[in-house]
């Protein structure tokens, strides 16, 4: 009972660190954010544009299909995402 409660505090603690660790953070959803973006220019302008490389020392990686794009943006440990669907609209016409 003991190893599991120290296993479980000791888990509770990384993600507690994780989350009040604002700057890579803001690094990791502004990665992610940049991974959607490079994925749409390069579907619209039809280009075969090469992965931009961040100066904040943040990543991106990246998948797409033909429905959606996925970005999970990484910065020192912390990570990050987004997923754009292009399959569910956001909004109904009359």
């Amino acid at each position: 009972m003991l190893a599991a409660s120290t296993i479980a505090g000791y888990l509770m603690l990384l993600k507690i660190r994780g989350a009040s660790d604002i700057t890579n953070s803001s690094k990791a959803v502004f990665a992610a954010d940049t991974g959607v973006e490079w994925e749409l220019y390069k579907q619209f302008k039809n280009l075969s544009y090469p992965k931009p490389s961040l100066s904040n020392n943040a990543d991106f990686q990246t998948s797409k299909d033909s429905l959606s794009i996925k970005s999970i943006g990484q910065a020192t440990g912390i990570f990050r995402a987004f997923e754009l669907d292009f399959n569910t609209p956001t909004t109904t016409l009359p």
